[in-house]
């Protein structure tokens, strides 16, 4: 060992049957990170944010023996809430007791409240949310933009706990006919939990009505729990129910019910959220084979809880969105070769560059300029492979990226063992094709209102991806809070 090296041995004292008693410096260096017992003292308020707390150590053989530095600090617990370090503010002089400042940070409750004025899912947005804001944000022009999703998530995680999460107060009933109305809400994703939220709120007792085993929508059964832990979902569903939302999972309206059956039960008012879950198929021969799925199919399969299904061997994901991103690194942790094949070239992919990048870092295989011609298949209809055929991109089409265009003589075979399609979503129609006077568009999405949710059919509002096609949580949140006023105001006219 070095000589300049500072050395203090530990000292092993002789075994006896009846040890002495060690000295609380002994104590404290047997083991440093065994907490000790304090109580608070004295209290003095310094500031409006900040207060000098008195501790002194219960145990005295403890209490007498604690010295520290000048800059050293505590860890200060609070068994059953969290630890964290502090500077120690008293002399190193002072003997008996330590001083810890502390000063308070924020209000986060006040903070949750404002934040629920127009955003009921906070801790979700937070953690999926595409932070549209923060690209607008002019503290950008600066140096950064402000990190507005990330402090949102913060302040959201006091709703994680039931002993710290926020329940907007019920507005009290006041005009004449109180708000015994009944309102069906069809659908539990981001925009009928949104819609439900708002309306519970205002003093109604809305029931939502969901075809799966649990409220949620895509958020449950679309995106992936390495992007939003279900927890999470399940602590803000459940300040939904202590609002007052009555919700009724395993109930598919147009089928297990319809929606004349509800207003013949006495409901007054309608909000169809039944999402965009339909798939787009590929067009091309063998499509149908066992091992092809949709994205949507795979997710729901996978986030209902199958927590054995595996994906072996190579997977192909066809598509370049979102959602051929989250399949994507979906399958991977399912055990698979993952590759994505998309028609055009990384500059026109659809989905976000940072899940682009996170599909990348994690191992995903990107195949570009490829289009699948047809999907190959086993004597007993299994998949086994997929012709494609390498593209080049030519001039700009319609939507304003340049076409692909298939490079002759460029036929090639990829073995794979799995194909997920990932070709975009279309509105389900069992809705509109069993309510009379519910118009649709050419592309089946509900019509209605983008400022209230109105539709064609007397008492009946839409929003979501039902009404827009596929798109954002955020979008969906807002549809259903558009839609909420305007069933109060429907219902206040009555």
């Amino acid at each position: 060992m070095p000589a300049n090296t500072d050395f203090n041995p530990v000292v092993v004292s002789p075994y006896h049957d009846e040890p002495a008693a060690m000295t609380g410096q002994e104590l404290m260096a047997a083991n440093p990170y065994r907490p000790w017992p304090a109580r608070i003292t004295s209290i003095t308020e310094l500031t409006a944010t900040e207060k000098l707390f008195e501790f002194r150590l219960v145990d005295e053989c403890i209490r007498n023996a604690f010295h520290h530095e000048p800059g050293q600090f505590v860890e200060l617990s609070i068994f059953g809430v969290g630890e964290a370090p502090i500077s120690i503010s008293s002399s190193p002089s002072k003997s008996g007791f330590i001083e810890l400042c502390v000063r308070r940070a924020g209000r986060f409750t006040e903070a949750l409240a404002l934040i629920k004025r127009e955003n009921p899912l906070p801790a979700i947005c937070g953690r999926v949310c595409n932070r549209r804001c923060e690209d607008a944000c002019t503290r950008g022009r600066v140096d950064a933009a402000v990190a507005i999703d990330e402090v949102k998530k913060f302040i959201a995680q006091r709703d994680l706990d039931a002993a710290t999460r926020y329940v907007p107060p019920v507005v009290t009933p006041t005009r004449a006919g109180g708000f015994d109305q009944k309102i069906a809400i069809i659908g539990g994703g981001p925009a009928g939990l949104s819609c439900a939220f708002y309306l519970a709120a205002r003093g109604y007792k809305p029931t939502v009505f969901e075809k799966n085993e649990r409220p949620g929508g895509m958020l449950v059964y679309g995106i992936p729990s390495f992007k939003l832990e279900k927890n999470v979902v399940d602590a803000e569903i459940e300040v939904m129910r202590e609002l007052g939302v009555d919700i009724k999972c395993n109930m598919e309206v147009g089928k297990d019910i319809s929606l004349d059956e509800l207003r013949a039960q006495g409901y007054q008012a309608f909000y169809i959220a039944i999402g965009c879950q339909g798939s787009r198929k590929a067009g091309i021969p063998g499509e149908d084979a066992d091992g092809v799925m949709s994205a949507v199919d795979f997710l729901h399969i996978v986030s209902g809880g199958n927590e054995d299904y595996r994906v072996d061997g190579r997977s192909v994901v066809i598509g370049g969105g979102n959602v051929a991103m989250d399949a994507a690194r979906t399958a991977l942790r399912l055990g698979a070769e993952v590759h994505i094949v998309y028609r055009r070239s990384e500059e026109e992919l659809p989905a976000r560059v940072e899940e682009v990048h996170h599909a990348k870092e994690e191992g995903i295989i990107f195949d570009l300029l490829t289009n699948p011609t047809e999907i190959l298949s086993d004597d007993k209809g299994w998949v086994t492979g997929m012709k494609c055929i390498r593209m080049e991109l030519g001039e700009p089409d319609e939507s304003g990226r340049r076409r692909p265009v298939e490079v002759p003589g460029s036929e090639f075979v990829m073995e794979l063992d799995t194909v997920i399609m990932s070709l975009g979503t279309s509105p389900n129609p069992l809705i509109s094709s069993t309510t009379k006077g519910l118009d649709t568009n050419k592309w089946k999405c509900i019509i209605a209102d983008e400022n209230n949710g109105k539709t064609t059919k007397e008492g009946v509002y839409a929003g979501g991806d039902a009404v827009t096609g596929a798109a954002t949580v955020i979008l969906a949140m807002g549809a259903g809070k558009a839609a909420a006023k305007g069933i109060d105001e429907y219902l206040s006219a009555k």
